[in-house]
């Protein structure tokens, strides 16, 4: 497999189209070649490419940031002299100043699959940015590591925020190539896009199902994001930063567990399968659930012992990509709670990515109606089923023409 930027790299005639005109960079951590060099590295050291800036989003363009909401500053690099603009510092969106010291953008992010990364959020923002000010975009493409199911309510209109970049599910399905497409074209944006496409990815191969497990290091992409595992369950697991469950960051497995102080892990379990038994078996499929005990060194509830559940999607003799549904499992986690324990302080209120007027859990689900289903006594799985399926079917209809593999 070769990604974008391994192709721009490899293939003088599809630079030639850059000659002569001022580029930046837009990049993280995991924007990295086969060898592991930097994009940033990698493309100053072509001679026929000129490189005037570079753009971090959230957590940095090399990674500086372990939390959420802790902003970037701007930075000359030391070693290429050029200017590193933060968007996730003073701005979110790139100011005229920034924008006028380029011409063409490249875009190289490792995006998670998920519509709350943000990265996917300053993508829409440099898009809307280069069609105001007449600048080109290039996405870099690399692979979507959860593969094309697709999963989760749409977001509803009102909802948009740096957590919810427009109305996709919360497993979307598609690369960062694709959703530029689909952004330009949702959005009526007028300018030069361009994706450097993969090639030889493979969405639905085993035993990586959209991540070619084996063949390429996996490099965190975000602090929090240390592996394909945690990918795979974060469109679930991500819910958890609006609870007051902690969602295991501050251990070695973050995003993979949930748990807290005061709850029993075999009953919510037993719970879930209840829930579950009743039409909803499928919710439950793909991957075994092991209650467990962990202390985390940080966040939520540090230096605690919290009783709680691990995600295991890691052992290919149980994980079953296709089965899999991550955002359903940790929605009937909660029902569970919530039935077992009606009066639990599950959401937790808080401003959370500079919103404070919307509950976090509301924002990262792009609606309340994932809450309310959870509150309300007499909602079944099967309402919420139909919701969500209704949503599913409808987005992949709509991303269709923009499927570049």
């Amino acid at each position: 497999m070769q990604n974008g930027l391994e192709r721009l790299l490899s293939d003088p005639s599809l630079r030639r189209p850059l000659a002569g005109r001022r580029l930046a960079l837009l990049a993280h951590p995991a924007s990295v070649t086969r060898d592991l060099t930097h994009a940033l590295d990698a493309l100053a050291a072509l001679p026929d490419l000129q490189l005037t800036a570079a753009f971090g989003p959230q957590h940095g363009l090399r990674g500086d940031k372990q939390d959420n909401m802790v902003e970037s500053p701007d930075y000359v690099d030391p070693r290429h002299g050029i200017p590193v603009f933060s968007l996730y510092g003073e701005v979110r969106r790139p100011t005229p100043a920034m924008m006028a010291s380029f011409d063409v953008l490249l875009v190289d992010l490792q995006d998670l699959g998920c519509r709350i990364y943000t990265f996917v959020t300053t993508l829409r923002y440099v898009l809307e940015a280069a069609a105001r000010h007449g600048k080109a975009v290039w996405v870099l493409d690399r692979p979507n590591p959860v593969g094309r199911p697709v999963e989760g309510l749409l977001l509803r209109d009102g909802w948009e925020s740096f957590v919810g970049a427009g109305a996709l599910p919360m497993r979307h399905g598609l690369t960062l190539g694709e959703l530029a497409r689909w952004f330009v074209a949702e959005l009526g944006l007028d300018l030069e896009l361009h994706v450097v496409t993969m090639n030889g990815w493979q969405a639905d191969a085993a035993p990586g199902f959209g991540w070619p497990l084996g063949e390429r290091s996996w490099i965190n992409p975000s602090p929090n994001a240390p592996s394909l595992f945690m990918a795979r369950a974060y469109p679930g697991t991500v819910m958890l930063e609006g609870t007051t469950l902690s969602e295991g960051r501050g251990t070695t497995r973050p995003l993979e567990l949930f748990g807290a102080p005061d709850i029993d892990a075999t009953a919510l379990l037993a719970e879930m399968r209840r829930l579950a038994a009743d039409g909803a078996e499928h919710w439950l499929a793909g991957a075994v659930l092991r209650p467990c005990c962990f202390e985390p060194t940080f966040h939520k509830h540090a230096g605690q012992l919290c009783q709680g559940v691990q995600i295991h999607v890691d052992d290919p003799a149980f994980y079953v990509h296709a089965a899999f549904r991550p955002w359903r499992l940790q929605a009937l986690a909660f029902k569970a709670l919530r039935r077992l324990t009606p009066d639990y302080p599950l959401w937790r209120d808080f401003a959370y990515e500079y919103e404070h007027d919307r509950l976090a859990i509301d924002l990262i689900n792009g609606s309340p109606l994932l809450r309310e289903w959870v509150d309300s006594p007499t909602a079944t799985p099967a309402d919420l089923e139909v919701l969500a399926l209704a949503d599913e079917q409808s987005w992949e209809a709509r991303r269709r023409p923009f499927l570049l593999y």
